[in-house]
């Protein structure tokens, strides 16, 4: 039988309702029910309402998940123009998602289904709840602790198990439902090294470890479901805990580890429901267990955009094609390969042009660019789809880092927050801020080692040179080939050779492994295939068949789309296609960690150059007869307020120059995200209008860097009617 991937079915004529009520009648069809990697729950079924049609979530899951888990993408319509709003950051650092649950404007990216829940669009502006009489208050309680992190994710988890082991009264907020950060999105085995930060080891799977290692010190406070909104001048920290209570914290340090937000683009339906961010695509189908999309488009040749288009492919999701305006992605290289072999096509030095749809994305338009990143006239390609991730780069989240330097407080940063870079060196540097701080505090620590700060360069270092591909000259016997042809900060592949015959120098782990063995070294044990990262290294075996030698490939797929005897199509590294092949064998073995090694029959003329398994079908990326032009020609930059570029820009050519007044105006920057998003987009503006940086006064930034209730800070819950305990 021959395979394509059947999990990536084109044919299923199956698309996601876009109306407000969404497809009501079938949830199954937008759920993951089967992945290569993750378990699928068992959970309890619990009743909601839809606009008054009784539908079924899952306990314990966002109202966002179980509405996209129905088909409905569409939550609401903006006051100011009625655009449809839905999901963009899923991470509650806006508004676009709010709906209304029993009668509370909430994000419903944040807030929890339950049983009996009765949830409307919100259509325009929420109205304000009336109050009849004035509602008791109660006094702000005021905690002092000798470390305040800010952040769970791989630094501030870090960071905290070195505080434990030495007995500091820590307290840790993180404003999710469990530890981990954006390691609970990860499904992929993470780079860097083995000996320092879990290298080999997958996301979701390092999170659990380092939550589990902070759980065993009874000095470190965890405060789950807490979102920390202000430093303030007297030295304190704000934070909402538990979601309702509003408490003062005074640290005598304070580590930074919130981590980084993600860029956008300005381009015409950039606000269209189907238009995501990386963070948000990966939280909806890695956490939530829904799929976004049917068939995505990618905008960003980063790791980030990089990796989850492999997610999408491992969810079922039809990936179109990726676009990046450099010549070459940014990302590692092992990343990219794995892209194209899979079947998924990368336009170097091309850029998105527009989403296209009226409600919802129906197709995206890209462009080639010039050396001026400026898209080439005539070099226009539309390509059908019903979303498009952006992943265009990251920005530190570090206000709370610059007030806290304002305010003269000790203060730390550490992971994105501090330096973007790879989780690997989040990890590590949590774990140099820890012992850091705990000799700031006087305790009796010896001396960060100085290996650990060339540890922690050697893991933030960017990709560096990319080498030609040297295959073995052997056509005999059984050895690896290694497709790993970049230099990057990994070294699992050294530590996982029963023999000891990969070899990376372990003082800079940034060369480029090589095999030290020869033809009758090998054992063909398939550690090395399996548990490779980048899955960048084979197994070519002459021993029985030498004109028609055994080639071991490493498969992240459910192993149901693949049998013995299927035929597949297998590629090289760059995605060309060499041919068919037969195959012999799907294994695991031990300590594989769930990523399985096909075993293919090919002829020995390309058994070396065999690097990956095509698992999507070449017709669904190809792109429609002729480019679709958007239906309007603005883009939109403050997406809260719906305030177009035009506009600005109109502003900017009268002679405006400070951003409060454009604000005042226009009302852009005055929405829930709080600017986070239309800032850079303003500044883009201006550098385009040849305005230089010295001329613009920036915006004054608000008290407050997330949105909250006002009745929080006195005390008042508005789940009990403002009544408190």
């Amino acid at each position: 039988m021959r395979v394509a991937f059947k999990g990536l079915n084109a044919g299923t004529g199956l698309a996601l309702n876009q109306s407000i009520g969404g497809d009501l009648t079938d949830m199954s069809s937008y759920r993951i029910r089967e992945h290569p990697i993750l378990s699928i729950p068992e959970r309890k079924e619990i009743p909601f309402y839809w606009q008054g049609s009784l539908l079924e979530a899952l306990e314990g899951e966002t109202i966002s998940a179980a509405l996209f888990a129905h088909g409905i993408r569409i939550f609401g319509h903006h006051a100011k123009d009625q655009s449809p709003q839905g999901i963009f950051c899923a991470n509650g650092q806006c508004a676009q998602c709010m709906v209304l649950a029993d009668g509370q404007p909430v994000k419903s990216c944040m807030h929890l289904v339950q049983a009996g829940m009765r949830i409307e669009p919100l259509e325009g502006l929420a109205e304000l709840p009336i109050v009849h009489e004035t509602p008791a208050t109660k006094p702000v309680r005021l905690v002092h602790i000798p470390v305040l992190i800010l952040g769970g994710g791989p630094a501030g988890l870090s960071a905290a198990i070195e505080l434990g082991k030495l007995g500091v009264e820590t307290i840790l907020v993180d404003d999710k439902h469990r530890l981990g950060g954006k390691l609970v999105l990860q499904t992929h085995r993470f780079f860097g090294s083995a000996q320092a930060v879990y290298a080999g080891t997958r996301g979701i799977d390092i999170a659990s470890r380092l939550s589990e290692q902070v759980a065993q010190y009874a000095s470190v406070q965890v405060w789950l479901q807490s979102t920390a909104l202000a430093v303030f001048s007297d030295q304190k920290v704000g934070i909402l805990k538990d979601g309702n209570e509003y408490v003062l914290v005074r640290p005598d340090v304070l580590l930074v580890a919130t981590g980084a937000r993600e860029k956008f683009l300005a381009f015409p339906g950039n606000t269209l429901p189907g238009v995501y961010g990386a963070g948000a695509f990966q939280t909806l189908v890695n956490r939530d267990l829904v799929r976004p999309a049917e068939k995505l488009f990618i905008v960003g040749g980063g790791n980030v955009g990089l990796i989850a288009g492999y997610h999408a492919l491992q969810a079922g999701i039809q990936v179109i094609g990726l676009v990046e305006a450099l010549p070459e992605v940014g990302g590692y290289k092992v990343h990219r390969d794995k892209l194209v072999r899979m079947g998924v096509p990368i336009y170097t030095s091309h850029t998105v042009v527009s989403a296209n749809g009226k409600d919802k994305v129906e197709s995206v338009t890209i462009a080639r660019v010039d050396e001026k990143f400026q898209p080439i006239s005539g070099s226009e390609r539309s390509f059908e789809c019903d979303s498009l991730l952006i992943a265009v780069g990251l920005d530190p989240v570090n206000e709370f880092t610059s007030k806290a330097r304002e305010f003269g407080m000790r203060v730390y940063a550490a992971g994105d927050a501090e330096e973007i870079a790879e989780a690997s060196a989040a990890i590590f540097a949590g774990k140099i801020r820890g012992l850091e701080i705990a000799r700031d505090l006087g305790r009796s620590v010896e001396k960060v080692p100085d290996d650990w700060y060339h540890t922690i360069e050697i893991l933030r270092s960017r990709p560096g040179a990319v080498y030609p591909e040297k295959l073995p000259e052997e056509r005999s016997g059984v050895f690896p080939v290694i497709h790993c042809t970049q230099e990057i900060p990994c070294n699992p592949c050294a530590t996982l050779c029963s023999q000891g015959l990969i070899y990376i120098d372990q003082s800079d782990i940034r060369s480029v492994p090589s095999f030290m063995g020869d033809a009758s070294s090998c054992r063909y044990c398939l550690r090395c295939v399996a548990g490779c990262p980048g899955l960048a290294i084979t197994l070519v075996d002459y021993r029985q068949h030498p004109q028609t030698p055994r080639v071991a490939i490493p498969y992240e797929f459910t192993r149901q789309t693949i049998r013995k005897g299927d035929v597949v199509t297998v590629l090289d590294t760059e995605g060309n296609e060499l041919g068919t092949a037969d195959v012999l064998a799907v294994s695991t073995i031990r300590a594989a960690d769930r990523t399985c090694v096909v075993q293919v029959q090919v002829p020995s003329g390309y058994a070396q150059r065999v690097a990956g398994i095509r698992v999507q079908d070449p017709t669904i990326t190809r792109a429609m007869n002729q480019y679709v032009q958007h239906i309007q020609d603005d883009t939109i930059v403050c997406r809260c307020e719906r305030v177009s570029a035009g506009e600005i820009r109109a502003l900017i050519r009268a002679g405006y120059r400070d951003i409060n007044e454009i604000k005042a105006i226009t009302r852009a920057g005055m929405g829930a995200c709080g600017s986070k998003t239309c800032t850079a987009l303003i500044l883009r503006l201006f550098r385009d209008e040849g305005v230089p940086a010295s001329e613009i006064t920036v915006a004054t930034r608000r008290p407050l860097f997330v949105e909250v209730p006002l009745g929080r800070f006195a005390g008042i819950d508005e789940a009990k009617g403002g009544q408190n305990d």
